[in-house]
């Protein structure tokens, strides 16, 4: 569950972002939370130097893991240790192809 603004996530790939802000929902106007597999609109808030991606530039991710708990069909609940998101292009692919999925 990631709400606008004050949740913090993670980066998942390695375009140069080391930690994200969610700052709007994509296809919802009056949502507050964002789950899994949503696409959400992200401020960068620290990066690695020397990259071209910096501090402040707004970009679109998906949202991958999230520490809030979900619950499959078959009553199977599952939790991840953080929130991480993947950066997205105009089409939705993702810009990077390798993934730090662990």
């Amino acid at each position: 569950m990631i709400q606008i603004s004050t949740t913090h996530l993670n980066v998942a790939d390695n375009n140069g972002a080391r930690e994200l802000m969610c700052i709007r929902i994509i296809g919802a106007s009056n949502r507050r939370y964002a789950h899994l597999g949503e696409v959400i609109v992200v401020v960068i808030k620290d990066a690695v130097p020397n990259m071209p991606l910096e501090r402040s530039k707004v970009v679109k991710t998906i949202i991958i893991r999230t520490y809030k708990e979900f619950k499959r069909d078959n009553i199977m609940i599952i939790r991840y240790n953080d929130n991480v998101a993947v950066m997205i292009d105009q089409e939705g692919n993702p810009k990077k192809k390798s993934l730090k999925l662990i």
